[in-house]
């Protein structure tokens, strides 16, 4: 396993040494150990979670929301590719609430016989979507 130390962290996630301070202060992520002299070691791990974070920000979470989704995705699983694929689900699925929201309005104002289209084709796609999910999650079919 290799242990990276607070520069070389910071270098390899192209992130600032007082970012992995301030994240690390907050939770976010934390070392693996500490050296005789104190220093802070981080893993690959870390960098994959650097990653991530980055990734979340860049979609507007804040970091309290960062937090509280990396807690909810760790206690689901240890496994990483598991955690971050949940994790990128999880992100899609907000980002689709959030255009959901922005289209409410333009739907709104659209002739009956349209709005009912775009309805029925999005229905049709969304039940798909969730009776994947479903079956992903063990659940069974909608239907």
């Amino acid at each position: 396993m290799k242990l990276y130390r607070i520069g070389e962290l910071a270098r390899l996630s192209e992130t600032s040494a007082r970012t992995i301070d301030y994240y690390t202060k907050l939770g976010l992520i934390f070392p693996e150990l500490r050296t005789k002299t104190n220093y802070r070691l981080y893993t690959d791990e870390t960098l994959t979670r650097l990653k991530r974070i980055e990734t979340m920000k860049k979609e507007k979470y804040t970091l309290e929301e960062i937090k509280e989704s990396l807690d909810q995705w760790n206690k689901v699983s240890q496994d990483e590719v598991v955690t971050e694929k949940l994790t990128s689900l999880q992100m899609h699925l907000r980002q689709l609430e959030r255009e959901v929201k922005e289209l409410s309005p333009l739907l709104a104002e659209m002739k009956p016989r349209q709005a009912k289209y775009a309805f029925n084709t999005l229905a049709t796609q969304s039940a798909a979507c969730i009776e994947a999910l479903l079956l992903l999650l063990g659940k069974g079919p909608l239907m």
